[in-house]
């Protein structure tokens, strides 16, 4: 076990300085004038880029305008990932907006989060010193408009995101996450939404049925003066399966919607790849270019060969 854990310390400090000579693209960065011309090739739309080191720094310079190479448009400091930026945005309501320049959607996006939440919590005091049924409505009715705000905010952030590409797979998600089948039909997978929607519909009266069940049996069973046609015994085991089948609807309705999820991400990377019937074989003379730069010279010319090309 210890000569493991030494070869494990040895291969990750060998491997540790190859990985930094690494660049975002995946390969060798062996060219310094390339890199500066990558750092440096901007674009008005908000392209991602890859951080190997997030900090909260990063979400703070983000939201920083300057001048791009040109001096003629404006960009972000640091861009943002969608999925980073919607994190960023649930800690904090409003953050989307500002990234996305939306200032003006601001004191919509606070007026009605706190007026809601200010208002229930009124009517809150109001029914703990009344005992008024009509200020508990009320006040579950301005919490639910406080998260439907808030809700709103998010799903906005998500709308406004500006990228170079049509499908982006990380909206994709973030669409079926706030509102199941919103990313099959941001794919075009309209035929999706029936399945998916009526599989958690499903799954939502097996939840409240059995959940209904589950309650009126416990409080049979609790109940000293029942007396009905069950035992007690009965009533514990109907009790037990009603509460069983309950969080088995729960744990379906969970898996479906992760399910929604998954199926809008992996499909909207797949939203480019060809998947056309034609089926072709290209095969045609050129040069073995591997070959000829390890063992051609500045005397020898590249070895001749032939490359096929399929398309499929």
């Amino acid at each position: 076990m210890r000569r493991f854990f030494l070869f494990s310390i040895c291969c990750f400090i060998m491997i540790l300085p190859a990985k930094a000579q690494f660049g975002q693209s995946g390969g060798f960065n062996t060219d310094p004038t390339r890199q500066q011309n990558s750092s440096q090739s901007d674009s008005l739309q908000h392209e991602p880029q890859t951080h190997e080191s997030f900090k909260i720094k990063t979400y703070i310079t983000s939201l920083q305008w300057v001048k791009d190479s040109s001096g003629v448009g404006k960009r972000q400091k640091d861009t943002l990932e969608i999925t980073r930026m919607f994190s960023a945005a649930v800690v904090l309501p409003g953050y989307s907006q500002v990234y996305n320049r939306q200032y003006w959607k601001l004191p919509i996006v606070y007026g009605a989060i706190g007026s809601s939440l200010y208002f229930g919590y009124k009517n809150n005091l109001k029914f703990l010193e009344t005992d008024n049924d009509r200020y508990a409505k009320n006040r579950d009715l301005l919490y639910t408009g406080a998260f439907l705000a808030y809700w709103g905010t998010l799903l906005d952030g998500v709308i406004s995101y500006k990228s170079t590409i049509d499908i982006l797979p990380g909206r994709a998600s973030l669409y079926s996450a706030l509102i199941p089948g919103l990313g099959q039909a941001y794919n075009g997978d309209y035929w999706k939404i029936p399945i998916y929607c009526g599989g958690l519909m499903i799954c939502g009266y097996f939840i409240q049925f059995n959940n209904m069940q589950y309650q009126r049996y416990r409080n049979d069973y609790n109940n000293p003066n029942y007396t009905g046609h069950h035992s007690s015994d009965n009533l514990k085991w109907y009790r037990d399966l009603s509460r069983r089948y309950r969080d088995y609807a729960i744990l379906a309705g969970g898996l479906v919607y992760a399910l929604t999820i998954i199926d809008a991400n992996i499909f909207a990377y797949f939203n480019d790849f060809d998947v056309s019937d034609d089926l072709t074989i290209n095969i045609r003379p050129g040069f073995i270019e591997p070959v000829g730069a390890r063992f051609a010279t500045n005397t020898q010319s590249l070895p001749v060969g032939l490359t096929m090309k399929i398309s499929f």
